[in-house]
């Protein structure tokens, strides 16, 4: 059996195809992108961007640590020649990995996919749709073999590549009413039922290889879909029944709660804006909210005087600096949980501004103390869920963007540890990216190898050379 969804997304992907080899959609050749007004703000406080990034990152991303160098007998050895190599960073970035299933473009897309993905990324977000993953009840499509659907790779495929790459895999989502199947929609009390035996099965079955849940999902929405598909989603207790629910079945996991950018970054009232105060009430009410998530998808239309527009919101770093600094009063750590950057073609100066956005957000939420994850959506072009904006990190044929280039260099060169010298006295302090790292250490001509960690805990590591 093969399941495929009709879709808006669909005709526009399809659009693009057709359009020709390299080229964007039609309607988007005849328009002009005004590269300096969306940059206009990164640029006009780009002094006090920087100063505050540097800063951020320095005082945020990084931790003392010292390694202690000692003989068989305890001693400290007088020279040491030291190697020092950050393996993994603390941080989490990453993105969905909703493609790893699409074959049909050949083998070799299949497999630049993956090397592409595990080349950038150390987190990958797994599509829990539970339209998708169980479009018949009783039907699940959990293992490798199950029947195809566009975007929607099967979760033990995804796993099998997560763990194969040392990447953490994160499910999204639990209860996200846009994806309830139609045959789940019924009372009240019918609704919950069934969500109740969802969450038993999936924790049953993934709470000790997925350590990240996101549970509910743009519940600030408030149009038809959601409605059409639960009668549950308009209740009051749709949030804190969800959390409270999910903190039942999976009490070791964290937890998260996501929302769409126009209902956090466009329409940002402080301390009073409708998603802080969702957050609020579901806490003051015992619900166990462990992050906090926040979309970031830059996309609004094709009307390039709108997207000029836009980028007071989503381009404005003392904007951004400002969401963040409140919704860090809640105490609980942040996430970019879905990012899209349009280039809207693949115009090699489009694709450089691209790339410039992508360095500038990434540096502003990396330097932040309570962001811990930024999360892209979609790798490649060939299988985005918005074709028209060109917003993915690869081509359709999976060569790399600037943008794609930009965040293997900020995570694998910019933001990360490694050195070498040598050592006298028995004992090397430094201050490295968080993360684990390896040590290799040579004296007297015998050399050892071990791991340790950089961060708040384990400040001093003894190496016996």
């Amino acid at each position: 059996m093969q399941y495929t969804f009709s879709t808006r997304r669909d005709f526009l992907r399809n659009a693009v195809m057709l359009a020709g080899a390299g080229v964007t959609a039609p309607f988007m050749a005849a328009m002009k992108y005004d590269r300096d007004a969306v940059l206009r703000y990164f640029r006009a406080r780009a002094k006090e961007t920087d100063a505050r990034v540097k800063d951020g990152i320095e005082r945020n991303r990084k931790a003392d640590a010292t390694l202690v160098f000692k003989d068989a007998q305890g001693r400290p050895c007088e020279t040491v020649h030291v190697k020092v190599r950050q393996k993994r960073h603390d941080f989490k970035y990453g993105a969905n990995l909703f493609g790893l299933a699409e074959t049909k473009d050949g083998a070799e897309m299949a497999a630049a996919y993956r090397e592409r993905f595990a080349a950038a990324f150390n987190l990958a977000t797994l599509p829990f749709y539970w339209k998708s993953v169980e479009p018949e009840r009783g039907k699940t499509r959990y293992a490798k073999d199950s029947p195809y659907i566009y975007r929607r790779p099967p979760i033990d495929l995804c796993l099998e590549f997560c763990e194969a790459n040392g990447i953490e895999p994160k499910a999204h989502c639990l209860n996200y009413a846009d994806w309830q199947p139609a045959w789940a929609r019924g009372t009240v009390e019918r609704e919950k039922e069934l969500l109740e035996k969802r969450f038993a099965e999936l924790a049953a079955r993934y709470a000790k290889r997925i350590p990240m849940w996101e549970v509910t999902n743009e519940t600030l929405f408030w149009g038809p879909t959601q409605h059409r598909n639960s009668v549950f989603f308009g209740k009051r207790d749709f949030v804190e029944w969800s959390f409270k629910t999910a903190a039942k079945h999976f009490p070791s996991n964290k937890l998260v709660i996501n929302e769409a950018a126009p209902n956090v970054i466009d329409c940002y009232r402080a301390t009073r804006s409708a998603y802080y105060m969702q957050i609020e009430n579901a806490l003051m009410k015992g619900c166990r909210i462990d992050g906090i998530g926040i979309q970031a998808h830059a996309v609004w239309g094709t009307n390039m005087k709108r997207v000029a527009s836009q980028a007071r919101f989503e381009y404005n770093p003392e904007h951004m600096f400002r969401i963040m600094d409140t919704y860090a009063q809640l105490e609980r750590p942040l996430q970019i949980t879905e990012l899209t950057i349009p280039a809207y073609s693949e115009d090699p100066g489009d694709e450089a501004v691209q790339a410039e956005i992508v360095r500038n957000l990434y540096s502003i939420w990396f330097s932040h103390p309570s962001m811990e994850a930024i999360i892209y959506w979609d790798l490649s072009d060939a299988y985005s869920w918005t074709a028209e904006h060109v917003g993915s990190l690869c081509r359709r044929d999976m060569s790399p963007k600037p943008a794609y280039n930009v965040i293997c260099d900020l995570f694998g060169r910019e933001w990360r540890t490694n050195f070498e010298r040598d050592v006298g006295g028995g004992r090397l302090s430094f201050r490295g990216f968080r993360g684990t790292y390896e040590v290799e250490a040579t004296s007297n001509g015998r050399t050892v190898r071990r791991e340790f960690h950089v961060g708040d805990k384990n400040p001093e590591t003894a190496v016996v050379v």
